[in-house]
């Protein structure tokens, strides 16, 4: 099997309802598909979707240049030996992990794809036929954060996530005191700054929230901040941001200041790399989700099978776009959620076939 030809289609997905960080707020966002074709008539499709400029080093703009230095190498290469298509992307554009997990996705698609099996099953095998999500609640008034905290449990699911940071921290701490009182027991909270916060910040919250049973996400910008405060914290740490590459995984449980993990599939490099991370997680006994930063049907299935095979006591859910977005790539078998779960997809690959005719004409293609 060969590649024949590469397409990159850019989607808009404006986003529905309120989404709001310490950072920015989202109101349109663009994904970047890739369609990978082999001479056999195989397709295999890839999605990298940025949280706006200013959420991570990677953007849309980024992606389509590194995939048109990337893409032009990879025609003529078997697909389904996805460690030699990893060694050809290194060696023709250094970086740009985001662009080139778009491909690697798509790879692991179309690798399922030709042997009949789902990716989870080329990952090791799924523990069952769903993967527990998590709710992530904007910032807003704490009154409302509170609502929103109620009403997502009475919908089935068992943790949330809630944005802190950007305003004053008396709101973050009142908010995180409503959010208790609000829940049943049982309800897992994360308090996600998206480094929205600085290290006295981050110790006053912990210290006048040390009732709140809670993990802290990513609250600092750095992963030295992090060290510095973290033996001074009430709660568990889980890194987020910082966590660009593998590297940076075994250098924050290295230094001590992981509790756990929040992932992203493309800011690591795709399947293959948080496959490592996964494995490096499970021989530490480290929580970790499998989400990314946004996107529709393709990525989200990459994010449900990843965590399909995550040792349940370690898995702390797959976050997917599916509540903020309007529609699927694939109305049949785009992942939903249903009572706090996804279902693994059954297909082979991703189990996603999408409507081509919603991406559009390509804007590029090689091969």
């Amino acid at each position: 099997m060969k590649l024949v030809g590469i397409n990159v289609y850019e989607v808009p997905l404006p986003v529905v309802g309120r989404y709001k960080m310490a950072t920015s707020e989202m109101k349109l966002l663009k994904s970047t598909i890739v369609e990978l074709t082999a001479d056999n008539g195989l397709k295999g499709y890839g999605e990298f979707c940025a949280l706006g400029s200013v959420y991570q080093p990677q953007h849309t703009l980024g992606a389509r240049a590194a995939l048109e230095e990337i893409a032009p190498a990879l025609i003529g290469l078997d697909p389904r030996n996805i460690g030699l298509l990893h060694y050809k992307m290194e060696a023709t554009l250094d970086g740009s992990r985001y662009a080139k997990a778009a491909v690697d996705i798509a790879a692991w698609d179309i690798a399922g794809k030709s042997y009949g099996r789902r990716v989870c099953d080329l990952l090791g095998g799924a523990h069952g036929p769903t993967v527990s999500t998590y709710y992530a609640i904007s910032v807003d008034t704490p009154e409302e954060q509170a609502r929103v905290a109620r009403e997502k449990q009475r919908e089935g699911f068992t943790r949330i996530q809630l944005k802190i940071g950007g305003r004053d921290i008396e709101e973050d701490i009142e908010a995180l005191h409503r959010v208790k009182e609000a829940l049943q027991p049982g309800m897992r909270i994360a308090a996600d700054a998206n480094r929205g916060l600085n290290g006295r910040d981050t110790l006053l919250i912990s210290q006048r929230c040390r009732d709140v049973p809670m993990v802290l996400e990513q609250p600092c910008r750095t992963m030295d901040e992090m060290i510095n405060i973290h033996g001074r914290l009430c709660h568990p740490v889980y890194l987020d941001e910082v966590t660009e590459d593998v590297n940076a995984v075994v250098r924050a449980i290295g230094a001590g200041v992981a509790d756990g993990f929040g992932m992203k599939l493309t800011r690591v490099g795709g399947i293959s790399a948080i496959q490592t991370i996964r494995d490096i997680c499970n021989a530490r006994g480290l929580p970790h989700t499998t989400d990314d930063n946004w996107g529709g049907d393709i990525i989200a299935a990459a994010c449900v099978h990843v965590g399909a095979t995550v040792s349940p006591r370690l898995f702390e859910g797959a976050w997917i776009g599916e509540p903020y977005i309007d529609g699927h790539y694939d109305e049949e078998n785009g992942p939903r959620i249903e009572n706090g779960k996804i279902k693994v997809p059954t297909g082979p690959g991703l189990g996603i076939v999408p409507d081509l005719s919603k991406f559009g004409s390509p804007v590029l293609s090689f091969g």
